[in-house]
């Protein structure tokens, strides 16, 4: 309660009663609408990460930089690097859509995206959309949409490079080169990474785990190149990898156990965009995005199955159409082919589905009045059609508050492990399973001063029902996550601000039961002052109690555990050497918090982390 009482009154104290006198432009978002929009016009709650924000944070990977953003959790087994589930607005790991430059690189076997192996070298840009986007982009957004873009060229050809050092034995290494001239951009990025981490199960928790350090290694990169041949036609390819070497520990084993995964993820597309007429923009999409994972015990494949892969061949038409300056219409299809493949003995009796999909979308301005509307329609070829929509509404109180409301419908489709992984002796899955439905609901008042201020506050009920559970997997369970959540961020002269709280209930329907690894409040703060050459920041994360179900190694009783609520502050500093040139430090948890948010496993303490970066 004091933490609560405590935010509330600092959120209080940064309400916009004045706003730095800024002209620049408005910030552009795609992902709320899937039409380039200003982050102002938004009617879903929408969050965009920028370059400066990456660069300034000298955070490692998406994981922690999104510990910042309004309604977002996570769990992570070990440190950097370790298996995590992402939660938004308290929906399950599998109701969180993750895109690379519009690309699906998620399992189809596990149902996740492996957010864990995306270094932050590679990306310029996130947009995380709060909320049922399924009328948008099919399944899985039930909790809203991560997308991520990779690092592109502009402006005169230019390097950079940056290095730094940390605690624990970690390293970091990126360089690139990219730039624009003659109609011509690219960019191509390296990176790589290495730390040795601590021991991913706490010992004095879980007898079986072995306590030496588990550490983690990643190798990425990152390439695009594109070519106008005039003001309306213009062509792109993109390549984006990322190679993950990762030691964990296995609770069922041996102490004395060597367990270590590998993790790959791999995006290829190519993008022709097209403007048509003054008023018809086309633009067609043609990628392959891969995810695969290797499982080995004292370095040798895992008896009884170490690979899984799935192979995600994407073909995407979308066209939108300015019918005048306050209104546009979308339209496109999609074909998604995945292909899963795994050494199982017996293995998965289908390893591949065919989703055809056509969606449609419109959002005008009537004066003060603001609407969007979106239906899709994916037909699956293991358990038939699903139809999605979404109808928003925003009316302008002023020329800086709006009131929202909206209602959305998404699903989820089954995974092939829930559909069809063999049985091994402990059951198999369930070829008769249905998607998971959701119903939400939505009603927001913002404000926005462009340049200056972004204040929301949202109150969300989102209701899902035919939840996959148990195993076999059967769809039994209902949930429902009602909550407020408040954001902000803001600039007053050299000093910015962010600030988000959210306030929910996620919980099982019929017994009232709080879902796994999930706070009834959390937020953070985060304020950033520039000293003429230098730049320091402080960040405050806070989270609630969350419960865990832990199954004892020894006598496989599974019993209900409850992690310790925390309060976890780090700082950020940087600078500028000269106009290329920037010193920086990260300090992580500074007062060495246990904040372990899956039980059993270590959580890596206080960090320290120096880098030197150089940019052309």
């Amino acid at each position: 309660m004091k933490q609560q009482k405590l935010f509330a009154a600092i959120l209080c104290a940064v309400t916009p009663l004045s706003y730095a006198a800024d002209d620049t432009l408005d910030e552009i978002v795609v992902t709320a609408t899937r039409i380039a929009q200003p982050l102002k016009q938004s009617l879903s709650s929408t969050t965009v990460i920028t370059q400066e924000d990456i660069r300034n944070s000298q955070a490692p990977d998406v994981l922690t930089i999104l510990r910042n953003v309004a309604g977002v959790e996570f769990s992570q087994s070990g440190g950097t690097g370790k298996a995590s589930s992402l939660f938004l607005r308290g929906t399950d790991s599998t109701h969180v859509l993750v895109l690379v430059d519009g690309v699906r690189v998620s399992s189809a076997t596990f149902g996740t995206t492996a957010v864990d192996q995306l270094m932050l070298d590679q990306i310029e840009r996130i947009e995380v959309v709060r909320g049922n986007v399924s009328s948008l982009y099919g399944s899985e957004a039930i909790g809203g949409v991560v997308q991520i873009f990779t690092r592109h060229g502009r402006g005169a050809p230019a390097a950079n490079i940056s290095a730094g050092l940390g605690n624990q034995g970690t390293r970091r290494l990126s360089a690139g080169i990219g730039g624009a001239a003659d109609g011509t951009d690219f960019s191509v990025q390296l990176s790589t990474f290495r730390t040795g981490g601590v021991s991913a199960l706490n010992p004095a928790l879980v007898l079986t785990a072995n306590p030496d350090r588990d550490g983690y290694r990643n190798n990425s990169l990152s390439a695009n190149v594109g070519h106008a041949f005039n003001a309306d036609h213009r062509v792109t390819a993109t390549l984006f990898g990322s190679n993950g070497n990762n030691q964990y520990d296995n609770a069922f084993g041996l102490p004395t156990d060597i367990n270590t995964n590998r993790a790959q993820i791999w995006k290829l597309s190519l993008a022709s965009d097209d403007q048509i007429t003054d008023a018809w923009h086309s633009k067609v999409q043609l990628a392959n995005g891969v995810d695969q994972y290797r499982d080995y015990l004292k370095g040798a494949p895992v008896a009884g199955g170490s690979l899984y892969q799935t192979s995600n061949n994407h073909l995407i038409w979308q066209n939108s159409f300015h019918l005048d300056e306050d209104k546009r219409l979308l339209l496109g299809a999609e074909t998604l082919r995945q292909y899963v493949s795994s050494d199982l003995n017996p293995g998965y009796v289908q390893n591949s589905r065919k989703i055809n999909s056509v969606f449609a979308g419109y959002t005008g301005r009537y004066g003060a009045h603001q609407a969007q509307f979106n239906l899709r329609h994916d037909s699956n070829s293991q358990y038939g059609g699903e139809t999605t929509g979404l109808l928003g509404y925003g009316y302008a109180l002023t020329n800086a508050w709006r009131a929202t409301a909206s209602y959305s419908t998404a699903f989820r489709a089954p995974t092939f492990n829930e559909l069809y992984y063999p049985d091994t002796g402990w059951g198999g899955g369930n070829p008769a399973l249905e998607p998971e439905h959701s119903r939400n609901m939505e009603a927001a008042l913002r404000y926005f001063v462009a340049g200056g201020q972004q204040l929301d506050l949202v109150y969300f009920d989102n209701r899902i029902h035919n939840l996959i559970s148990g195993w076999p997997p059967v769809n039994v369970n209902k949930a429902r996550i009602d909550g407020v959540e408040l954001s902000y961020a803001g600039w007053f002269g050299n000093t910015n601000v962010k600030a988000a709280l959210t306030s929910q209930a996620p919980r099982d329907a019929a017994t009232g039961v709080q879902l796994d690894r999930r706070a009834k409040l959390h937020g953070n703060l985060g304020i950033t002052q520039q000293f003429g050459a230098w730049q320091v920041g402080g960040e405050w994360l806070y989270s609630g109690t969350r419960e865990d179900n832990f199954t004892d190694p020894n006598t496989f009783v599974t019993t209900r555990k409850t992690l310790a609520s925390y309060n976890v502050f780090n700082l950020t500093a940087g600078y500028a050497i000269n106009k290329g040139t920037r010193l920086s430090l990260r300090a992580d948890n500074l007062a060495n918090q246990n904040d372990s948010n899956a039980y059993g496993y270590n959580p890596l303490g206080r960090t320290l982390f120096v880098g030197l970066s150089y940019q052309q």
